[in-house]
């Protein structure tokens, strides 16, 4: 449900659609599962999708993703996200949202893969297309994406207050010593384009290979450090290194890719799998 709104559903979905594309009001409506947190996904008949931001800070994302998506698309090697129209706030919904040309496809998982090597090449090869694109005027680091792209020592106080509050719970020695190694390796390059949260969800695969590429929510121009943090939160042995080698790593970015990577480890402790990337971050 967002803050001061109704509950985001396929009631509110239906009649969002009616009231603003009449052309697809008969049009069945499903929801997305699984469900996302920053925005609900509705798929609308069997070529579209509905989304909708789950709160002010997600809404910033819809015009961003309307404007560059498809200056985007025709320079990456992999589908993305198509907007086909963009809807206003109504219904009692605050927000403006999205309807999307449908991909089809199933999440990436180390069950799902076919070849994690090749999945780690291919994309590599999507993140060096994303970060040659044509970042003139693209959108900087800031609350439209948490920040992705900016220096990772934006989050030092609230990462050294989850090592603080985990206490014996991690090797907190090793922890700060990754963290310092991720400030200290400072990026000094052009800006360019990053995707900001390449993660299992976001990767679609079809018949266990990369398909296409989705939500690009935290996207921006900066540093593209962050886009590494996938190496240990899904990539193992000869993928992860497979995938440094095709993107082309040096050891600062390395660093500060390990940086954010630690630092969502730490604040999302109790999930198993941010548990599972610090002992992936720590044996690397």
């Amino acid at each position: 449900m967002c803050a001061g709104g109704p509950a985001v559903d396929k009631r509110l979905v239906r009649r969002l659609v009616a009231r603003q594309y009449p052309e697809w009001a008969g049009l069945p409506v499903a929801a997305v599962v699984p469900g996302g947190h920053d925005n609900r996904t509705f798929r609308l008949g069997d070529e579209l999708s509905v989304r909708l931001p789950s709160g002010e800070a997600y809404a910033l994302q819809v015009p961003k993703e309307q404007r560059w998506l498809p200056r985007l698309a025709p320079q990456l090697p992999l589908a993305i996200p198509e907007p086909v129209a963009k809807g206003a706030p109504g219904e009692g919904y605050p927000y403006e949202w999205s309807v999307y040309r449908w991909l089809d496809g199933e999440p990436a998982s180390a069950e799902t893969i076919a070849d994690p090597v090749a999945l780690a090449v291919e994309l590599a090869g999507f993140l060096r297309a994303l970060g040659a694109a044509d970042a003139t005027g693209g959108p900087a680091p800031g609350p439209h994406n948490f920040h992705r792209g900016a220096p990772v020592a934006f989050y030092e106080a609230e990462t050294l207050r989850a090592a603080d509050a985990l206490n014996d719970s991690i090797p907190r020695e090793a922890v700060l010593s990754v963290w310092a190694d991720a400030v200290a390796a400072e990026w000094r390059g052009e800006p360019v384009w990053f995707h900001g949260d390449v993660a299992e969800g976001n990767l679609l695969l079809r018949d266990g290979r990369l398909a296409a590429v989705i939500d690009f929510g935290s996207c921006g121009v900066g540093d593209p450090a962050c886009d590494v943090v996938i190496a240990w939160t899904l990539l193992r042995g000869e993928a992860r290194e497979a995938f440094r080698s095709e993107l082309g790593v040096d050891d600062a970015m390395w660093a500060r890719g390990r940086g954010w990577a630690l630092w969502k480890a730490l604040i999302s402790f109790d999930d198993p799998a941010a548990r599972a990337t610090l002992e992936e971050l720590l044996a690397d």
